[in-house]
């Protein structure tokens, strides 16, 4: 639980905003809350369990929000998913240290759902965090050596920033202005 705390205190103090969750179904529920703040009209999901997915489209069906989902035919890419206001992906883990998401994929469609849309949702489990940097090391070289071609890591720290606008610190220029993060507790 320390380091569910320690990565929140970061992650929000990155202008972020964490959300807990007990269990799959309540992680939809608190998503589908998030989609409705956003006034989001479509979805894009990445890697999501089954279980949230089965709930989250459900809901969105209820609400008239679109879903799109993997396999995603390439040649409506990227307007597939740049067309959803609101992209929910999984993380593989997180780094407690610096409030920092970890996702892996070899699918470059699945990695820009945490890029694109407005809103970003990450899913993470509260199993999945490593304390700092230097102990996500092991777990980045085994996700590597199991996806040898076309792997890529993205580090997510809060909503998209940048201070290259007249040397103000801008949010959501090059990628989501809000992110979510919901810890999923499997207990």
């Amino acid at each position: 639980m320390e380091l569910i705390q320690q990565f929140a205190k970061r992650f929000e103090s990155l202008k972020g905003v964490v959300h807990t969750a007990s269990g799959d179904g309540d992680a939809a529920r608190i998503a589908l809350s998030i989609c409705a703040d956003a006034s989001a009209r479509a979805v894009a999901l990445s890697h999501v369990p089954r279980p949230f997915q089965a709930t989250f489209a459900e809901g969105c069906r209820d609400s008239g929000v679109t879903v799109v989902a993997p396999p995603y035919p390439h040649d409506t890419l990227p307007g597939a998913i740049d067309g959803a206001q609101v992209g929910v992906s999984m993380a593989r883990f997180a780094i407690a240290q610096t409030g920092t998401l970890v996702e892996v994929d070899v699918d470059d469609a699945c990695r820009i759902v945490s890029c694109l849309p407005r809103t970003h949702i990450c899913l993470v489990r509260n199993a999945d965090f490593v304390a700092e940097l230097y102990d996500a090391a092991p777990r980045l070289r085994t996700l590597f050596q199991e996806n040898e071609r076309n792997c890529v890591v993205s580090f997510i720290s809060g909503p998209s920033r940048t201070g290259d606008i007249e040397m103000k610190l801008t949010l959501g220029v090059h990628g989501p202005e809000q992110a979510h993060v919901i810890v999923i507790d499997d207990a």
